[in-house]
């Protein structure tokens, strides 16, 4: 499940920014990778200039995002390349339109190092992973 941690300047997103800022991120998942939706979470963590600093200077107009996956990993470097690229793009209307310098950075975490609710999550792919995401929350495994 991926958790995204975006640290931005106050008042650089509205109420409704993070809200969509949060659907696009939700989209990208599902539809792209066929997660469940409810595996998806976004943070937002609002900082005053005098409180983060980028080389020594104040960041006014700077945006840090860390993603820790932990339902899916990458190892085909090919597909982590065309993943950033993905996300670049999609974020392009929170970020680059709002001519700020980003940086973004993804860890992941091994899939047997998580639990939700107290259940392991479902081989991907599975009957029950499929069931997850159709019902948008967890549940005991049935298995198939």
């Amino acid at each position: 499940m991926p958790i995204w941690h975006v640290h931005h300047p106050e008042n650089l997103y509205s109420t409704k920014d993070k809200q969509q800022f949060a659907a696009q991120v939700t989209v990208l998942y599902a539809e792209l990778i066929k997660l469940p939706k409810f595996y998806v979470s976004v943070a937002f963590h609002a900082f005053a200039p005098q409180d983060f600093f980028v080389g020594a200077e104040p960041a006014t107009k700077f945006v840090r995002i860390s993603i820790d996956h932990i339902a899916r990993l990458t190892p085909d470097p090919e597909r982590r390349r065309k993943w950033m690229d993905t996300i670049n793009e999609r974020l392009t209307p929170f970020l680059r339109h709002r001519g700020v310098h980003w940086e973004i950075h993804i860890d992941e975490t091994p899939r047997d190092f998580w639990t939700i609710d107290g259940f392991f999550p479902p081989p991907t792919g599975s009957s029950d992973e499929r069931r997850w995401a159709e019902e948008n929350k967890p549940s005991q495994p049935i298995g198939g």
